[in-house]
C-alpha cells in the first residue's frame, strides 16, 4: 500500500479533484457531516474530519471549478472571437472604414501572432508608452506597464519594448505548469468508500500555462520580471484562483496548491534545489529557470538589481518566487532583489507564510507593494477566516474608484462579501462609467479615457462589480495617479516593507 502521504515533501495537505466529483456528489457535501460521504477530496485520514468544519468553502470551490471545467470550451471561443473582432476593428482603423475596406474587398485581417495583435486585456487599455512623469528609478516605474504588456503575444512584447520604452527583452517564457512525472499517489475516494492509487501527474494541467518575459532596462541598470496573471476566458487561470487547494511547507507554512504549482512545483519532492530543468518538450519550470537566467545576469562583476511584478494570478507568482529563494537560501539574489510590485494580487498563504516572508523583507530590504483597487475582489481571495487563515502581508497600496490611496495593512471589506458593502460596490460601478468616459478625460487628459470594449466590461460591473474591478486599466491609472506624499513615503522611507499611515491622499 502507498504511504498515506500525499507527497513526500508534505505531511499536511488539502486537495481539491473537480473533474473527479459530479453535480449531485457536491450538493451531498452540504446535508452530511461526514466529509467521507461527499467529494473526492485528498488529505491526511488524520485530518479528514478536520476539514469538515471547511465544507462550505470546499463546496464553493469545487462547485466554482466544475462550472469552469464545463464553460471551458465556450469561454475559449468567446474570448477568441471578440479578440479577434476587437483587432478588425483596430487593423481597419474603425467599424465605418472596417464596412468600406469589406464593400472594396480590402479587409485588413488580423494575424494571431503578428506584432500588433492585442490581446483582449490590451483592447481595454491600448495605452503602451510608459508615463513620461514617472522617472527611471521611480518606485512606480515600469510595473503596472509590465504587468499589463505580460498578457499580450511575444511579437507585440518584443516591439513594445524595442521600439517604445527602449529596453532590451531577455526572454519569454511560457512554462509547464507541473513537472512531467508518472508515480502513483495514495487516494481516498470519497465518493465511492474505496481506496486507490492515481496517476501523480493527473493533479497538474499538464499545459505552458505559466507566462512571463524578462527584460533589461538600461537606463536603471534593472531587470525586470513580469508574470502574466489570469486571463479572462481562460477557464484554467479562473480555476487556479478559486480553488482552495493547499500544501504545508515546514519552513514556510501553507501555501496555495495552485500558485506552488503554476511556479514550478515537483511532485514528491517540492521544492529541491535543482532539478533537470530539460527543455527538449518544451518542458520549463518557471522557478528555476527564471532563477537561472537571473544568476547568469546578476554576478559579482555588476551590480545590476532585478524587480517582480505581475497582475492577478502573475502578482501571486511575483511573490511567491522569492519565497522559494529565500527558502533555497539564494542570498546573492535576494541581496539584489529591488522590490515586489502586484496589482489585484490574491492571497498566497498562511499566517507562518506571512511570519515567513516578513522575516525575508526585514533580512534583505526589498520593497513589497501590493496594490489594490477600490471593490477588485480577487485580492479578497482565497478567504481569511477561521477555516483557511489565509492571509496578506506587507504594504496595502489601497485606492477608491477616484483613485485616492491609503496606505493600509489590508483592504477594505478582507473577504469581499459583506452586506454593508453591496450598495456602494454597485453605486461605484456606476460612477466608474461616468468617469472613465467624460470625468476623467476632461480633467486629466485624452490619455484616460477608456475603450469602448473597457465601458462595454463597466457595464457588467454593474451586475458584478468585483470582476470588473480587477481590469488593468484602473492599476495603471492609480500608479499614475498617486498623491505626491504617498508616492514620497514609498520611495523613500527607510523601512520600505513596512510603511502604514491608514490616510487617504
Amino acid at each position: 500500500m502507498e504511504s498515506m502521504s500525499f507527497h513526500k515533501f508534505s505531511g499536511n495537505y488539502l486537495v481539491l479533484r473537480p473533474t473527479e466529483v459530479s453535480v449531485f456528489d457536491l450538493f451531498r457535501i452540504l446535508w452530511s457531516h461526514d466529509l467521507e460521504e461527499k467529494a473526492i477530496v485528498q488529505c491526511p485520514p488524520e485530518r479528514l474530519q478536520e476539514n469538515i468544519r471547511r465544507k462550505w468553502l470546499i463546496f464553493m470551490s469545487l462547485s466554482s471549478q466544475k462550472l469552469l471545467l464545463l464553460a471551458a470550451e465556450p469561454m475559449r471561443w468567446i474570448g477568441e472571437k471578440l479578440e479577434m473582432w476587437v483587432n478588425l476593428v483596430s487593423l481597419n482603423r474603425n467599424v465605418f472604414v472596417l464596412f468600406l475596406n469589406l464593400l472594396r474587398g480590402k479587409v485588413k485581417m488580423p494575424d494571431r501572432r503578428s506584432e500588433v495583435f492585442m490581446s483582449f486585456i490590451g483592447g481595454l487599455d491600448t495605452r503602451v508608452e510608459l508615463d513620461k512623469d514617472i522617472k527611471p528609478g521611480d518606485c512606480r516605474y515600469f510595473g503596472a506597464m509590465a504587468a499589463k504588456l505580460s498578457y499580450e503575444n511575444e511579437a507585440f512584447v518584443r516591439r513594445i519594448i524595442r521600439d517604445y520604452w527602449k529596453m532590451d527583452l531577455i526572454g519569454y517564457y511560457n512554462f509547464w505548469n507541473g513537472k512531467k512525472k508518472k508515480s502513483n499517489i495514495y487516494v481516498l475516494s470519497i465518493v465511492f468508500k474505496l481506496r486507490s492509487t492515481v496517476p501523480l501527474n493527473e493533479d497538474y494541467q499538464k499545459k505552458n500555462n505559466t507566462q512571463a518575459f524578462m527584460v533589461y532596462d538600461k537606463t536603471t541598470d534593472m531587470i525586470i520580471v513580469a508574470f502574466r496573471g489570469t486571463e479572462p476566458f481562460n477557464a484554467d487561470d479562473w480555476s487556479t484562483d478559486l480553488d482552495v487547494s493547499w500544501f504545508e511547507l515546514d519552513e514556510m507554512g501553507k501555501i496555495h496548491g495552485g500558485f506552488v504549482k503554476a511556479l514550478g512545483l515537483v511532485m514528491e519532492k517540492g521544492w529541491p534545489p535543482y532539478v533537470d530543468n530539460d527543455n527538449r518538450h518544451g518542458h520549463l519550470l518557471a522557478y528555476y529557470t527564471l532563477r537561472e537566467k537571473l544568476k547568469e545576469k546578476l554576478n559579482p562583476a555588476n551590480k545590476t538589481r532585478f524587480k517582480v511584478t505581475g497582475h492577478s494570478l502573475g502578482g501571486a507568482l511575483s511573490i511567491l518566487f522569492p519565497a522559494v529563494l529565500a527558502l533555497h537560501k539564494e542570498r546573492l539574489l535576494l541581496e539584489r532583489l529591488e522590490g515586489v510590485y502586484t496589482f489585484g494580487q490574491p492571497r498566497v498563504g498562511d499566517k507562518k507564510f506571512k511570519e515567513f516572508m516578513e522575516i525575508q523583507l526585514r533580512n534583505y530590504g526589498f520593497r513589497y507593494l501590493r496594490y489594490v483597487y477600490c471593490n477588485d475582489m480577487i485580492p479578497r481571495t482565497p478567504t481569511d477566516d477561521l477555516a483557511f487563515l489565509y492571509k496578506h502581508f506587507g504594504n496595502c497600496i489601497y485606492f477608491n474608484s477616484f483613485y485616492k490611496g491609503k496606505i493600509l495593512e489590508e483592504e477594505p471589506h478582507k473577504n469581499y462579501i459583506s452586506l454593508f458593502a453591496w450598495i456602494p460596490r454597485h453605486l461605484n460601478a456606476a460612477c466608474e462609467l461616468v468617469r472613465g468616459r467624460i470625468l476623467l478625460p476632461l480633467i486629466k487628459g485624452a490619455e484616460y479615457k477608456e475603450t469602448w470594449l473597457l465601458m462595454m466590461l463597466r457595464l457588467w460591473g454593474l451586475a458584478f462589480p468585483g470582476l470588473s474591478a480587477h481590469n488593468t486599466q484602473d492599476y495603471v491609472n492609480a500608479t499614475r495617479l498617486i498623491s505626491r506624499r504617498i508616492y514620497h513615503q514609498l520611495q523613500h522611507h527607510r523601512h520600505p516593507w513596512k510603511i502604514i499611515n491608514g490616510k487617504q491622499e
